[in-house]
C-alpha cells in the first residue's frame, strides 16, 4: 500500500496563511490554517494507507489526531523539504499539503499498478499532490517553488524521467480570502468551512 505524506506548518499566528491578512487577523488566519490542516488529516486517516506521516515545521498540537508518524521538515527551500519527505519513504508514496481541505479519500486512493507517478495540479500553477511509485528525491530538487510555472516544471521532471504520469483533478489552494470562500463552498460540511462561517459571524456582530 501507499505511504501518505502531509507536509505542513504548525498553525501559529504570523507564521501561516499570511496572505489571508488582511482581511483576517494573524490569529484568524492561524485558526483557518488549523481547520484546513485538521480537515486534511481526517481525510488522510479515512484513506487506506500503509503509513501516514506528517512532515511538520514546528511542534504537534492538540489538533493532531492519533495514527500519524510525525517527522520534522529539513532545512532548505521547499524543493529540498519535499525531496527529503520522499527520501524517507521505502515504497510508493503520495504527498499533499495542508492547503486543500476539500480533498477527499477518493482522490487520495491511488494505484501504482499502471502508473509511475500521480500529479495533482493546483489552480495557481503549483501542485497539490505528487505521488511516486519509487520515491526519488532528485525529481524534486531544483524545481522552482511558489511560481506560476512550478507545476509545469515539476510535471516536466516526471515525464523527462520516463515516468507514466496520471493526472489528478485540479484543486484550488487556500492562499487568499477569495480562495477561502471558494474552497469552503466546495466542502461546506468541513471544519474549514465552519471556521470561516464563524469568523464571518463574529465580524457581523
Amino acid at each position: 500500500m501507499t505511504t501518505l505524506l502531509v507536509i505542513a506548518k504548525e498553525p501559529l499566528p504570523g507564521r501561516v496563511k499570511t496572505r489571508l491578512t488582511p482581511p483576517f487577523t494573524p490569529e484568524e488566519a492561524a485558526a483557518l490554517a488549523e481547520a484546513s490542516l485538521v480537515d486534511t488529516l481526517e481525510v488522510v486517516l479515512a484513506t487506506p494507507a500503509r503509513r501516514r506521516v506528517l512532515v511538520l515545521a514546528g511542534a504537534p498540537g492538540p489538533w493532531l489526531p492519533p495514527g500519524f508518524d510525525v517527522v520534522p521538515q529539513c532545512d532548505g527551500g521547499l524543493d529540498e523539504r519535499l525531496a527529503a519527505a520522499f527520501g524517507g519513504c521505502d515504497g510508493p508514496a503520495l504527498l499533499i499539503g495542508m492547503d486543500t481541505p476539500q480533498v477527499t479519500p477518493e482522490l487520495l486512493t491511488v494505484d501504482f499498478a499502471d502508473h509511475d507517478a500521480y500529479f495533482g495540479p493546483a489552480e495557481d500553477g503549483g501542485f497539490w499532490a505528487l505521488g511516486l511509485a519509487e520515491p526519488d528525491p532528485a525529481l524534486l530538487r531544483g524545481v522552482p517553488m511558489s511560481t506560476p510555472t512550478t507545476g509545469a516544471v515539476q510535471r516536466g521532471r516526471l515525464t523527462a524521467g520516463g515516468l507514466r504520469v496520471h493526472d489528478l483533478p485540479s484543486l484550488r489552494d487556500v492562499d487568499t480570502a477569495h480562495d477561502a470562500e471558494l474552497v469552503a463552498a466546495e466542502a461546506p460540511e468541513g471544519r474549514f468551512a465552519r471556521e470561516l462561517a464563524r469568523l464571518h459571524t463574529a465580524v457581523a456582530q
